[in-house]
């Protein structure tokens, strides 16, 4: 579904001043969690090949089958 921009610009305007610091604040917030979980990615994309290491350990085999 393609975003609405001007759609959603024009509805932003008719909202009252005290409902507009709240649609700021959640804004904030998309972005503040966007940029948390575009950090959690890289981290798991470092961490993956150290943990393949660990992941395809032939010897650990026998701790699978408990």
């Amino acid at each position: 579904m393609p975003v609405k921009t001007q759609g959603l610009i024009e509805k932003i305007r008719t909202l009252p001043p005290e409902l507009l610091i709240e649609v700021e604040d959640f804004v904030d917030f998309l972005q503040s969690r966007e940029q948390e979980r575009g950090l959690s990615r890289a981290a798991a994309a470092l961490s993956a090949s150290g943990f393949a290491a660990i992941w395809n350990n032939p010897a650990a085999e026998v701790y699978y089958a408990l």
